[in-house]
């Protein structure tokens, strides 16, 4: 019998927190994007998006068999169930696969709008579990208002994960090649995993990109019975957003994308976009450290320092004293990045002084987390790698990246999510490319965006918001942090009031940072 560990991605820290509460810990995943081409859209076996919605709404009808959730067996708000999906809408007579899902009915019916769709992220997030933690994720006078649905995304979870060989993905090489050899041995690896984890998921591998996700939704929403819905999304949910916008824009009532992906880059505007939003994050840190006399490194030249462990890291004696290995300056930076989620500048600079004193420190790794001693481990990744495509070909093109972001970040060097991401997906083929967004939905769209956000940069907030045009309206949170709408009472306000009565803010809408 197989055994099967998973592994969430987009938590820099690779560990499973899926129970852990949105309104309690922001540190969600990430979300860094890419790509040369402005393709159009996906469409629908060939067709246009009209055809496409058309053909998702009116020939697939599935039914949602509603029980009680295992885990709120005594909670009579709360119903889970699956819905039988077509694995390539292509073919919607062909294969099909469980979607998993959840529902949390509103808690005054009178007062009812309709569903509110929340979308967590990932990829690799659970939706189900979201709505089993409502009243920690989402603010009362909205779950009064509305029914709560969401669901596992096709590929993760309990929907059909993708699975990959454990002891193959114990072998990843480094993500950050230092010669031609090991740039062409990561190509080789990763399509040699990406051939393990078809084999051992079946034909849904090849299908789990955030159009198809788009469509899945929309299905629910036929079954569901709704002519509309809302939706809350935020980091990598806003992509199915996105899609489903262009794809059914009559069937949108109110979107709120949250620390929104920008899913028009090329490959050079995401190294760069990226590096300069996390040296920003790492300014807030030192400014932080200025001001604040309980930071370890208070009176200290923090930069100074940082670029004197990074020099170490290139000399090969940094070293993490909690294992003997050996940091290079990228782990370095994937250590003091994860800091950047929920500007946890405390612990950041306690970290830092470790490092400096050859102490044990508390050091996150970007590698993928494996236990060995299961033969298989649940892997979301490979949607992101559909999603976006980041044709790097050679290592001296990586190389050219790698100092396009040095030259917008001397002193992390580089978005290390970026080249985390980058460096997994070499040699993938997207099948939902980036392009610019064409939205022709009758209302208005939310954007909510950090100015210092580690993974979805603010600059790709605002091309969004123009892609939008009259359409768009934006909401700057001016602080640090990945999710805006738990932050404060003056973000949850503005996502509230429009999500109920659809109230759109005015033109350069902000709300202070919180305190740090």
């Amino acid at each position: 019998m197989l055994t099967t560990k998973r592994t969430t991605f987009w938590h820099p820290n690779g560990v499973d927190r899926r129970r852990r509460p949105l309104l309690r810990s922001l540190w969600t995943v990430i979300a860094v994007l890419v790509a040369l081409s402005l393709t159009a859209p996906p469409s629908f076996a060939g067709t246009s998006p009209t055809a496409a919605a058309d053909a998702t709404g009116g020939g697939w009808g599935g039914r949602i068999d509603w029980q009680a959730c295992p885990e709120r067996p005594d909670d009579p708000g709360t119903r889970c169930g699956t819905l039988r999906l077509p694995v390539d809408w292509a073919r919607p007579g062909g294969a099909t696969f469980p979607l998993a899902l959840a529902r949390r009915t509103a808690t005054d019916p009178a007062a009812r709008i309709g569903v509110l769709v929340f979308n967590p992220g990932g990829p690799g997030l659970s939706g189900v579990d979201t709505v089993l933690t409502a009243p920690s994720q989402i603010g009362p006078d909205v779950l009064r208002r509305f029914d709560l649905v969401s669901f596992d995304p096709r590929g993760t979870v309990r929907s059909a994960p993708v699975r990959c060989s454990s002891a193959l993905l114990a072998r990843h090489p480094s993500l950050t090649p230092t010669n031609a050899a090991e740039f062409d041995g990561l190509r080789t690896y990763n399509r040699q995993l990406r051939d393990d984890c078809r084999a051992h998921s079946g034909p849904l591998f090849d299908h789990i990109d955030s159009a198809s996700v788009a469509r899945d939704t929309d299905a629910v929403r036929a079954a569901l019975g709704e002519r509309q819905l809302s939706f809350y999304q935020w980091s990598y949910g806003t992509l199915i957003g996105q899609s489903y916008a262009e794809m059914f824009p009559d069937r949108v009532r109110a979107l709120v994308m949250d620390s929104v992906m920008d899913h028009s880059q090329g490959v050079e505007r995401f190294f760069r976009s990226g590096a300069a939003s996390n040296e920003a994050l790492f300014h807030e840190f030192v400014t932080w450290c200025e001001r604040t006399p309980g930071c370890a490194l208070h009176g200290r030249d923090v930069p100074a320092l940082f670029d004197r462990l990074m020099r170490r890291a290139d000399a090969g004696t940094l070293v993490d004293a909690s294992t003997g290995a050996k940091l290079s300056w990228f782990e370095l930076g994937f250590a003091t990045f994860v800091n950047f989620f929920d500007a946890t500048w405390a612990d950041l600079a306690t970290m830092l002084l470790a490092l400096e004193r050859g102490e044990p420190a508390s050091l996150a790794s970007p590698m993928v987390p494996v236990d060995t001693n299961q033969e298989l481990t649940e892997y979301a990744l490979p949607a992101f790698c559909q999603d976006w495509s980041l044709p790097v070909d050679s290592f001296a093109e990586w190389n050219r990246y790698l100092e396009l972001s040095r030259a917008a970040a001397p002193h992390l060097r580089a978005s290390p999510l970026t080249v985390r991401f980058a460096a997994i997906c070499l040699g993938w083929m997207a099948v939902n490319s980036q392009h610019r967004l064409r939205v022709e939905t009758g209302a208005p769209l939310l954007v909510l965006n950090g100015r210092y956000d580690p993974a979805t940069p603010y600059d790709g907030a605002l091309r969004v918001v123009g892609q939008l045009g009259s359409r768009g309206a934006l909401v700057t949170y001016q602080g640090s942090g990945h999710a805006s709408y738990p932050r404060t009472a003056c973000t949850r306000t503005y996502v509230e009031r429009y999500l109920i009565e659809r109230s759109v803010p005015p033109a350069g809408a902000s709300c202070p940072a919180a305190p740090a």
